[in-house]
């Protein structure tokens, strides 16, 4: 087990506090579990992956800028 440092606001810590009360728990181990069910959703989500070029999909076909539409777009020509 590795030791780590968290900072929480006035309310935070009182929230955690009473929950710890309430659930006969520790803080540290309410937290520990905190943690892991935000690992587990982040390991069951699949990795999403931005395409860099023109458009955002939607079923239509991948067309990459021509270099004349990027310099019309930067230059604010369309």
């Amino acid at each position: 087990m590795r030791k780590t440092s968290v900072y929480l606001s006035d309310d935070e810590a009182e929230g955690l506090r009473r929950a710890a009360l309430r659930e006969g728990r520790s803080q540290a181990e309410l937290i520990r579990e905190g943690v892991r069910r935000i690992v587990a959703d982040a390991d069951s989500k699949p990795r999403v992956f931005r395409s860099m070029g023109k458009g955002h999909g939607g079923g239509r076909p991948y067309e990459p800028w021509t270099s004349d539409e990027l310099y019309d777009k930067v230059m604010g020509r369309r």
